[in-house]
């Protein structure tokens, strides 16, 4: 016993020494880091003076820092940045779900504002304004060179006045512009509707009202359906929908999970990481369910395909999401501004992280692209097809009873609305085709 007691002091006294030996270099490499950073600071000091003495024209002082605060958030990445006043402001009023401006959700690539998605029903959507389009130029001034949040103050307004952007698209061979009116935005998070026996909820944004809508908008089409053995499932619309706030992302994927992770964040440090798990209860029964998903589909609308992908409980169908995987937290700051910094990254249950790939769909569908209506019209019409029915003389079915009739032509009615939404949507139709191919193996 005594040995080991000595044997274990002797180590002691041994590491005591080499701690004392190794922390000099490590103190004094701590202290030439320091000096480092307040010589920096005096140059910040020294440039911050001579600016305000001698630029050709006076400047706020003010300005000066929040422009040097703006500068070093934005070195960071694209999400991180400095909020002055009005447009914490306006932010808080934006995740409420009413604002003024254009409808589009926007970030910076290359030094172009690049346009994550348009908002339903907004005068952006209206104009034709697609996912992926760069904005270069707003009323024929060039916004590179401008921080995000400069460029977006540019394309804010009064409510009825009239913008041109500049626009660059890919597949188009030259820049064209596009004139929007300025209008209040007023966001319905979520919209509902029947499509044959399939409910289709179509989720634009995860504001205070996402859930809530959900959860409303998916009873009313139940009750429309005449109860939930008569729907055959659910397709999850989160197309062009640029994300919003994590605990909504958390609620809608817990609305059709009973059990597991749904999404855990990762910061800086071990300590900063959260898990979010599931509840018990799912709002449609273990329905099946396609969500749709393409380039516009970010952040929040990542969460909640990646969550219910890796649970299988839903068969993920579109084209690759935007690849927004990090989280930002807004922190108030004195004199009412705020500061928005990435401060963690997300993984999905199975340990993916999206950011800058992207969830990959299940099915990929293209989307074909908008046809002109002058193309449309221009376009051959079809030959009528032919049927035994219409040849003359032809024998009459008269095997059927007047329900079987009935429920032939209800069904014939389905086939044509199918094949309008087709045309109308291609992904949307795809996706309720899943469903009925589901439905029909099932009975």
């Amino acid at each position: 016993m005594r040995k080991f007691v000595f044997a274990a002091l002797g180590g002691t006294v041994a590491g005591a020494v080499i701690a004392t030996q190794l922390a000099g270099p490590l103190i004094a490499q701590e202290q030439t880091r320091n000096a480092s950073v307040y010589q920096q600071l005096d140059l910040f000091g020294d440039i911050f003076e001579r600016i305000r003495a001698q630029y050709v024209e006076e400047v706020a002082p003010e300005a000066l820092i929040e422009a040097a605060i703006n500068g070093m958030l934005t070195s960071l990445d694209p999400h991180s940045s400095y909020l002055a006043p009005k447009a914490f402001g306006d932010m808080q009023v934006q995740t409420r779900g009413e604002f003024g401006g254009l409808g589009i959700e926007v970030t910076q690539e290359d030094g172009f504002i690049k346009v994550v998605s348009p908002i339903d029903d907004t005068p952006a959507d209206a104009a034709g304004i697609e996912a992926g389009d760069f904005i270069t130029h707003v009323d024929n001034e060039s916004v590179l060179g401008l921080s995000l949040d400069q460029a977006v103050e540019k394309m804010r307004g009064p409510i009825g006045s009239e913008i041109v952007i500049t626009v660059v698209r890919e597949g188009v061979a030259d820049p064209f512009d596009v004139s929007i009116i300025r209008d209040k935005i007023k966001l319905t998070a979520v919209r509902a509707r029947l499509e044959g026996s399939t409910a289709v909820l179509r989720v634009t944004t995860f504001n205070d009202q996402t859930y809530p809508n959900l959860e409303a908008g998916l009873k009313k089409v139940i009750e429309d359906a005449g109860g939930m053995d008569k729907v055959n499932g659910i397709v999850l619309d989160l197309r062009n929908n640029p994300g919003g706030l994590l605990t909504q992302a958390i609620k809608v994927s817990d609305a059709f999970l009973d059990t597991g992770e749904i999404v855990s964040t990762r910061g800086r440090s071990a300590g900063d990481g959260e898990r979010f798990n599931a509840t018990k209860g799912d709002l449609i029964n273990g329905k099946p369910i396609v969500l749709l998903i393409n380039g516009g589909s970010a952040s929040a609308s990542e969460i909640v395909a990646g969550a219910l992908q890796d649970h299988r409980r839903a068969i993920v169908v579109g084209t690759r999401s935007f690849g927004k995987g990090s989280v930002q937290s807004v922190i108030p700051l004195r004199g009412d501004g705020a500061m928005r910094l990435t401060t963690s990254r997300y993984f999905t249950p199975s340990g993916r992280s999206i950011q800058a790939l992207g969830v990959a769909p299940d099915i990929i569908v293209e989307q074909p692209p908008r046809t002109p209506a002058d193309e449309t019209a221009a376009e051959t019409p079809k030959r009528p097809a032919r049927s035994e029915a219409q040849l003359r003389g032809s024998l009459t079915n008269d095997s059927m009873s007047e329900d079987e009739k009935r429920l032939l032509e209800e069904e014939a009615a389905r086939a044509e609305a199918s094949a309008k939404l087709r045309i109308d949507d291609y992904q949307l139709a795809y996706a309720i085709d899943i469903l009925r191919g589901l439905s029909a193996i099932e009975k």
